[in-house]
């Protein structure tokens, strides 16, 4: 499996956070939200589990230092991260809330 794989969101509509939740749960998955301001950032640090996390609100970027990837995610996006990725984020200039469950 790959690191990273990011799925866009083609609707012409914004997402609504229950329409992402309810996506999540058919999928199995428990998923849960989580906020932050504009600016905050999340230093270097992997999971033992495979994240799956759509942003719903604002924006968010990914950066994977291991790699010199990055990924800047807007409402609808999901990023679907491997178990032991290293990664850090850097919320927005508007904030974001985000959904994610791990699978």
């Amino acid at each position: 499996m790959q690191e990273m794989q990011i799925i866009r969101w083609q609707e012409t509509s914004a997402p609504q956070e229950s329409t992402l939740r309810t996506r999540m749960q058919q999928e199995g998955l428990s998923p849960h939200s989580w906020s932050n301001g504009p600016g905050d950032t999340y230093a270097v640090h992997s999971h033992t589990y495979e994240k799956v996390l759509y942003c719903v609100r604002g924006s968010i970027r990914f950066d994977m230092p291991g790699s010199g990837d990055s990924v800047d995610l807007t409402p609808g996006d999901c990023l679907i991260l491997a178990a032991h990725t290293p990664h850090s984020a850097v919320v927005g200039t508007r904030g974001v809330t985000c959904i994610e469950a791990a699978r």
